[in-house]
């Protein structure tokens, strides 16, 4: 009924667990009719903040969520992005992402 009604649809999230494109497979995989364009996910926002403020952010965030930041500098960073990304919670990077 959605697609037939004069609205915009969207599917929003805040899983920063994995990329755009792999919840696009897991979704349409569950039989969900979904373009990559309509979803909207918690790293779609941090990806068009940090180009709106070009930075360069030391992205501690899962590996799988990677590809959703393809073509954003992370040299020499002056900003950091958190996710869920327990593995990066140590204290080195913690230490590397205060400074």
């Amino acid at each position: 009924r959605l697609r037939s009604a004069p609205v915009t649809v969207r599917f929003v999230t805040n899983t920063t667990k994995e990329s755009k494109r792999d919840l696009l497979e897991r979704l349409t995989g569950l039989g969900f009719d979904i373009a990559e364009n309509e979803i909207f996910t918690s790293l779609t926002a941090a990806r068009n903040l940090l180009e709106q403020q070009q930075v360069r952010p030391l992205l501690l965030v899962d590996e799988k969520a990677l590809p959703d930041f393809t073509g954003i500098g992370t040299d020499d960073p002056n900003a950091v992005v958190v996710g869920l990304a327990p593995e990066h919670f140590h204290y080195e990077m913690m230490n590397r992402a205060f400074r």
